[in-house]
């Protein structure tokens, strides 16, 4: 089952924009420690919080909040699992949204999609309900 769905697109020249402009303010504001940690150690780091910051827009599109009702920037965090594959760890008012679009008896499972061709990147999130039974 649906839950929601987001898309973003960003000009990773604006990100470019932002980090010389404010710099680890800008970071350290928006994204948590695990994603600055990868952002930092990519040669186009910009290109790497920009898919992050328009993961992080997707996501709070398809929760239905944006970024306003308790749900903020950090409390969205783009994450690889052990195969590559991208997708979202929430907590604070996030987490909360989440469970409460969540139907009993199902758990919510996160579809992120990263792209990037200079100068845009892209990201499409999907929230689904499994079955909790499923073992998701």
């Amino acid at each position: 089952m649906i839950l929601g769905i987001g898309s973003d697109l960003i000009d990773i020249r604006r990100i470019e924009r932002v980090l010389e402009t404010y710099g680890d303010r800008f970071v350290s504001r928006i994204f948590t420690e695990e994603e600055q940690r990868r952002s930092e150690r990519r040669a186009n780091r910009a290109a790497s919080y920009a898919k992050r910051y328009a993961a992080k827009e997707a996501c709070a599109k398809a929760l239905g909040t944006g970024f306003r009702a308790g749900v903020y920037w950090r409390d969205l965090g783009v994450v690889n699992l052990s195969s590559g594959r991208p997708t979202l760890v929430l907590s604070g008012g996030a987490l909360k949204r989440l469970e409460a679009m969540t139907p009993a008896g199902m758990v919510a499972d996160i579809h992120v999609s990263l792209t990037d061709e200079i100068p845009f990147a892209s990201a499409f999130v999907l929230i689904s309900a499994v079955p909790a039974a499923s073992g998701r």
